[in-house]
């Protein structure tokens, strides 16, 4: 397993990874795009499962959600792809540890937004298509949803949003510090199994349901307007929750890097040799 300083510069490193795949912004954006998909798939596992416990008023709609959900940053890490959710721990840890810039970090992650939210819009339309939410626990579970979320208020959706993004942000810190493949997907498992189970809200996850909603697929009536707050608070949570709760704070156990921490100690050392040359003999000899 890493330590600590380790997988803190690991993150950092592929923080610089992220920023210079946007060089190439067709295959970044279709990257991103993928992401959307594997969360909206995820989306779609949730509601053909739990949907019928969910239209039975059953306890454990909860659990069978957490539990099958869980396929889609499994797909995300193991497949490959930019999600944005991840990115606002690991870009920051970049910009922290001086491997990129702040604003390099920003522009990036709004590239993963982008992308991430075309690639659900474009799965949403086409899990309507398909008529999957003719089906009527698959439709009701997407109405229920879609009606609770619309509930809520922006702060209710912003502290919900940080609790989740912690959940999401810890089980890939998690993943990065320990080298079995194995261990990664048990570790995936858990912290997506925790933020579906309590109800806590995800902007990635929440562009495939309101796109699909705003799309037609939904009884409930759903516009631009309410994709567009939902989006908002709940990426603005899971910012904080990603870039300030796992990121700074591992940032700052973790101490300066193995880079910062060899140049300190040579100038402590040639402060330590100058001081001494500075004090007479005499002085040393007594």
């Amino acid at each position: 397993m890493l330590s600590i300083p380790e997988a803190v510069d690991a993150q950092a490193d592929a923080a610089a990874v992220k920023v210079a795949a946007t060089r190439s912004p067709l295959r970044f954006l279709v990257s991103s795009m993928l992401a959307g998909l594997w969360v909206g798939g995820g989306v779609y596992v949730m509601f053909s499962a739990a949907g019928p416990f969910f239209i039975a008023g059953d306890p454990a709609t909860r659990l069978v959600s957490g539990a099958v959900f869980a396929i889609a940053l499994t797909f995300v890490v193991f497949a490959g792809s930019e999600l944005a959710t991840s990115a606002m721990m690991v870009l920051p840890m970049g910009a922290l540890r001086r491997r990129i810039s702040w604003l390099q970090g920003a522009g990036t992650l709004v590239f993963i937004l982008v992308g991430n939210l075309l690639g659900s819009l474009v799965l949403a339309w086409v899990l309507i298509q398909a008529g999957i939410f003719n089906d009527a626990a698959t439709g009701g579970m997407l109405d229920g949803i879609l009606t609770t979320k619309m509930s809520h208020s922006a702060s209710e959706l912003f502290f919900r949003a940080i609790m989740c993004n912690i959940l999401v942000c810890v089980a890939i810190w998690a993943a990065g510090r320990v080298k079995s493949e194995a261990a990664k997907a048990i570790v995936i498992f858990w912290g997506v199994f925790g933020f579906i189970a309590s109800g806590f809200e995800h902007v990635v996850a929440n562009m495939t349901i309101f796109g699909a909603g705003v799309l037609g697929g939904s009884s409930v009536e759903v516009t631009w307007a309410d994709f567009g707050n939902n989006m908002l608070w709940v990426g603005l949570g899971n910012l904080v929750g990603g870039m300030v709760v796992l990121g700074m704070a591992y940032h700052f156990i973790a101490g300066r890097r193995k880079a910062d921490a060899v140049v300190t100690e040579s100038i402590d050392a040639a402060d330590v040799a100058v001081q001494q040359d500075a004090v007479p003999e005499v002085e040393r000899v007594s």
